[in-house]
């Protein structure tokens, strides 16, 4: 199916970014304003599920696929029985992970008598080539936000493993890993023409009516933000947030934290690391002085060839498939 052959209104919504970015949010936003399919957890289908079970035109693959899925988070979190779904990826109207996220979405969008379905797993935003090859009629959320507050609340989730020699350094890795998946992102959408575009996390906590209404014409859809926040659906009601906030909801404010939270002395060199971003995505720098230097180019290379031989290796290689295992251990 061509984008052209579906009504706009009815095509399916890609909503990511870097973690920590606000996916989350957003996609909830987008789930309470109605006529989409409510699933609740990431589909993980192009960045662990299609590199673990391979090329899905083999029968056996999808018994595999199915084993996992029908065990997983996944599938308790879909609604479905697993009636409703194994037999339809396993006749054969299943040839690849596009198929597989359509044929699962779709029947849940049916059973709770819906039209649309959306996707949130932050990771795809490596896989938008895979994406858009597979589901020709989706449409493409990229949410930016400041690298400065990503870097701060990756570093207290403790998601980026900086190497042994810069234990010191993780908010600096993590804003190399923002940095990386954040340009990638970017590179890949361009490809997408009119079905991709970007959002800011700031703008959307802001000014969410404008925000919401500018992103509800994209996605063909009413993005009423008061009707959203009566319905209010995981995050938008309870924000997932890796700091404390108070019970007062109007004290909860994500935007700038970095301003009182960012490690002392740190500041400058984040800001000579990822500058270049920060900039082009319109974020002003705090320190003067914060260029390149030797030692911020050969850290940028050094973390920038591990994550792209860690996203070839999963793409390519037996040794790819081990990685991925242990990824879904917790799903």
């Amino acid at each position: 199916m061509n984008s052209s052959s579906m009504s706009k209104s009815k095509r399916p919504v890609f909503v990511l970014g870097s973690p920590r970015s606000g996916t989350t949010l957003l996609y909830h936003m987008i789930l309470s304003a109605g006529n989409f399919a409510v699933y609740r957890t990431e589909s993980n289908v192009f960045n662990l599920l299609v590199p673990r079970f391979g090329d899905l035109s083999s029968r056996r693959n999808r018994q595999e696929l199915m084993k996992v899925w029908l065990g997983s988070k996944l599938f308790r979190c879909s609604g479905l029985e697993a009636g409703d779904i194994e037999q339809k990826v396993l006749e054969g109207r299943c040839k690849n992970g596009g198929d597989f996220l359509r044929l699962v979405m779709g029947e849940i969008a049916r059973k709770q008598g819906v039209e649309r379905w959306a996707d949130c797993t932050p990771d795809h935003l490596l896989y938008l080539a895979a994406i858009k090859k597979e589901i020709p009629d989706a449409l493409v959320v990229h949410i930016l936000r400041d690298g400065r507050d990503v870097a701060l609340s990756l570093d207290k989730q403790r998601w980026i493993r900086p190497f042994p020699w810069d234990r010191g350094k993780s908010v600096l890795v993590a804003g190399l890993y923002w940095q990386w998946i954040v340009n990638k992102g970017r590179e890949n959408g361009r490809v997408l023409g009119a079905d991709y575009t970007e959002i800011h996390f700031e703008d959307l906590i802001q000014n969410p009516h404008t925000t919401l209404a500018k992103l509800g014409q994209f996605i063909d859809h009413d993005l009423d933000y008061d009707r959203i926040l009566k319905v209010g659906i995981g995050s938008v009601s309870s924000p997932n947030t890796s700091f404390n906030s108070k019970s007062d909801k109007a004290e909860f404010n994500p935007v700038g934290r970095w301003r009182d939270h960012f490690p002392a002395g740190q500041l400058t060199a984040f800001e000579s690391l990822v500058g270049g971003t920060l900039d082009s995505l319109g974020y002003e720098r705090a320190t003067t002085g914060a260029r390149d230097s030797s030692g911020s180019k050969g850290m940028r290379l050094a973390y920038e060839g591990r994550y792209n031989t860690k996203l070839w290796l999963k793409q390519n290689t037996p040794l790819g498939k081990m990685l991925i295992s242990d990824d879904l251990s917790w799903l």
